[in-house]
């Protein structure tokens, strides 16, 4: 039959409905008013579904346009602007998502930079909204405040109060910046925010949904999987792959247990008191739906599937995931009925689908595709659905829903496409820093979908070996053994911004490295050792260098 196909093509036309009149009525405001056939602008004003729906466009295969909008962003995109944004959405969707269209653009046939992956027009922009979040991290804690202002920094008498997930979710998008850039800033911070989290969890083990960045006091105790907290927990597991990073697994796995420990009833999560682990509210949250679909990540696939069906007979039951259900009742919560389009279920649905091919996760998704249709389809895109009991709309339209809802959605339904490459193709790209493997897979997406390819993290960044070799090379022709200790440190200043422990650590090393390498000439090329170029492909070897 004509299933999966047919429900490719229909989600393909969902985009289109959406985006055309997006261009039509809300370009260059951030987002379309579907009820009205106006825009609006609601996290800053930087065109931002234009930007979250761009590596959307390239998954659907429409080069064109991903090139045509690549052009408009660089000459209309501008962040020295007068405007209170907040931190965390500025990054999963403008951050994020100008890195992955930066990463995807040879691959759409964008003319490059000589120097790409290391440089490019939209990996410059993506930098500089980056910057403009860094003064939220100056605070006691290296917890970030939740807004700032793209001109001035964190206006005075900004609140100190920022919600977990706000403090949580940088390492994607951050770490990759620092990779491509060389500048380490970025990945230092993030993980600052992260470990300071880490270090203000409960004696249970739990960490709660609001603290204050300048005392680091929790001001709202509900500990669950959801609203407030959802995307730190990701983030740690994606942290974790993305950089091979074992101690972000670490923490990812103790919170684990915790959660499973007091927050988790029949395959449901419910939210608890974090210093005590008592019931706080029996409620099940749209934005938890994201949680199977982390836990097949880390190959716990049975779980997963069982708190999926849960979830799924939720939207049986009304057509969506209302924002709140309670579980004891089985029903709606009282001003929460409302389904924003949003795209956590059939995220983990796509998940779960490439782990385990089951038939259910494909009938999630014609369900899906029908009740946006059914439901939320107007004349000018898809509405918000007010009230999932009498199908009441709201005039807004999420730049989630071009960019995770409909690519979830046709990534369920197009096995095929090159986001699922298992590694069997790929390109190898020529930088400054040798060659360099793209594109074979394994791409990891950040909150708001937008996928990061984790070979480019390799790609710009000169190995320590290398280092060493450069350096050697400089003693053997100017003998500087005299002064070893300035071109060490030297070395380091430039590298990979590694404190001088590391530098004094790798000098004793140093001389062992020498006699290793007698073995052939110092001024032959420096090979990339294989087990590197495994790591670079597959991710496959932890390089212990």
């Amino acid at each position: 039959g004509c299933a999966v196909p047919c429900r490719r093509e229909r989600v393909r036309a969902m985009f289109y409905h959406a985006y055309e009149h997006y261009l039509e009525s809300a370009f260059p405001y951030d987002e379309l008013r579907p009820l009205t056939c106006d825009g609006q602008d609601t996290w800053g004003s930087f065109s931002l579904t234009l930007i979250d729906a761009l590596d959307t466009l390239l998954i659907l295969g429409n080069v064109s346009e991903f090139q045509r909008v690549v052009t408009v962003l660089q000459e209309g995109v501008d962040f020295d602007i007068d405007v209170n944004a907040s931190v965390f959405e500025t990054n999963i969707r403008v951050v994020g998502g100008l890195l992955s269209a930066h990463l995807l653009s040879k691959k759409a046939g964008v003319e490059v930079e000589v120097g790409w992956p290391c440089s490019g027009p939209l990996l410059r922009m993506a930098e500089e909204a980056a910057r403009k979040l860094l003064p939220a991290f100056q605070t006691p804690t290296g917890m970030p405040y939740g807004t700032v202002n793209l001109l001035r920094g964190v206006n005075p008498g900004e609140t100190p109060v920022t919600c977990t997930a706000g403090i949580g979710t940088f390492i994607v998008e951050f770490a990759t910046l620092s990779h491509l850039t060389g500048d380490p800033v970025f990945e230092d911070v993030a993980r600052k925010a992260l470990k300071a989290l880490w270090k203000n969890r409960s004696d249970i083990g739990l960490v709660g949904n609001h603290i204050d960045v300048i005392t680091a006091k929790w001001v709202a105790q509900d500990a669950g999987i959801g609203a407030g907290v959802d995307s730190y927990f990701e983030y740690l597991v994606k942290g974790a792959i993305l950089l091979q990073d074992k101690e972000l697994m670490s923490m990812f796995l103790e919170y684990n247990k915790a959660i499973k420990n007091y927050t988790k009833f029949d395959d449901w999560y419910l939210w608890v008191q974090m210093y005590k682990g008592t019931v706080s509210m029996p409620v099940f949250q749209s934005l938890e739906a994201y949680w199977p679909g982390l836990q097949s990540l880390i190959g716990d696939v049975d779980n997963a599937m069982r708190t999926f069906l849960n979830y799924y007979t939720v939207w049986k039951q009304f057509g969506g995931l209302p924002e709140f259900y309670n579980i004891p009742q089985g029903y709606t919560v009282d001003k929460r009925e409302g389904y924003p389009l949003r795209p956590e279920l059939i995220e983990s649905a796509m998940y779960l689908y490439r782990a385990t091919r089951d038939p259910t996760l494909l009938d999630l998704g014609r369900d899906a595709v029908e009740s946006i249709e059914k439901i939320s389809k107007v004349d000018c895109g898809f509405a918000t659905i007010k009230d999932l009991r009498d199908h009441r709309l709201d005039n807004r339209m999420e730049s989630f829903f071009l960019a995770e809802t409909v690519k979830y959605l046709y990534l369920l339904f197009d096995p095929d496409n090159f986001i699922h490459n298992d590694g069997s193709v790929f390109d190898v790209v020529i930088t400054p820093y040798g060659e360099c493997v793209l594109n074979a897979g394994g791409y990891i997406f950040n909150t708001e979908a937008h996928p990061i390819d984790p070979a480019a993290l390799h790609c710009c960044r000169k190995r320590k070996e290398e280092q060493w070799e450069v350096e050697d090379l400089m003693r053997e022709f100017y003998s500087l053994k005299k002064n070893k200790k300035f071109t060490l440190k030297r070395a380091s200043d430039h590298g990979e911004g590694e404190s001088a422990k590391d530098a004094t650590d790798a000098s004793s090393g140093g001389e062992k490295r020498n006699s290793k390498k007698s073995s052939h000439s110092l001024l032959s090329c420096p090979s990339q050792s294989f087990n590197s170029k495994l790591a670079v492909l597959g991710q496959v070897f932890l390089d212990n260098t």
